[in-house]
C-alpha cells in the first residue's frame, strides 16, 4: 500500500542524508520526497512517499523516531488529509489539436505556462491519481517533451504533525 509520510526533523546540515540512508540501508523505496523548511526555521519537513504494509510502515517510523534529528513522524495515508502534486508537462502540439487540449486543461483547472505549439508548457496541481489521467489525456493531443512532477504533498485536515 502506498503511505505518504510526513516528518518534522531539525533543520541541519546531514539530517536529510540521516533519513535517507535510513531507507537505503533497509532497502525501502522512496517514491517521491519533498523537503522545506515549516513556519519554523530551525525545523523542517519531510514528506515522503514509500509502500509497503503497515508492518513496515510501524518498522519505518520506529526507526526514523530513533533518529537525533527527527521530532516526529506520522504516516497521513492512515487518517483525514489533503494531498496534493504538482505536474508540469512539456507536449510538441498540432494546431489541429489545440482545441481538444484546451478543453481537457480547462476541465481539470490546469494552467498553460507557455503556449508556443513546439514547446506548449502545462501546469496541473491535483492529487497523485488526478495528475497521472492528467498526464494520459493531453498526451493525446501532442507528443510528450518532458515531464516534471513535484511528488506529493500532504497535511492533516484534523490536527497538527503528531510523534
Amino acid at each position: 500500500m502506498r503511505h505518504i509520510i510526513a516528518i518534522l526533523l531539525q533543520n541541519e546540515a546531514g539530517s536529510l542524508a540521516r533519513v535517507a540512508g535510513l531507507f537505503s540501508t533497509r532497502a525501502y523505496n522512496i517514491e517521491s520526497l519533498s523537503v522545506a523548511p515549516t513556519e519554523n526555521p530551525a525545523v523542517s519537513r519531510i514528506t515522503l512517499v514509500t509502500t509497503g504494509d503497515e508492518s513496515v510502515l510501524a518498522q519505518i517510523a520506529s526507526q526514523l523516531r530513533k533518529l537525533v534529528d527527527v521530532v516526529s513522524v506520522e504516516d497521513l495515508t492512515g487518517g483525514s488529509h489533503q494531498e496534493r502534486e504538482l505536474l508540469l508537462v512539456k507536449l510538441k502540439v498540432t494546431p489541429a489539436a489545440f482545441e481538444g487540449l484546451s478543453r481537457v486543461i480547462t476541465d481539470a483547472g490546469a494552467r498553460i505556462l507557455c503556449g508556443a505549439l513546439s514547446s506548449f508548457i502545462v501546469e496541473v496541481t491535483s492529487s497523485e491519481a488526478l495528475a497521472s489521467q492528467f498526464l494520459a489525456q493531453v498526451s493525446q493531443f501532442g507528443e510528450v517533451l518532458e515531464v516534471v512532477r513535484s511528488g506529493a504533498l500532504g497535511i492533516r485536515q484534523d490536527a497538527t504533525l503528531t510523534g
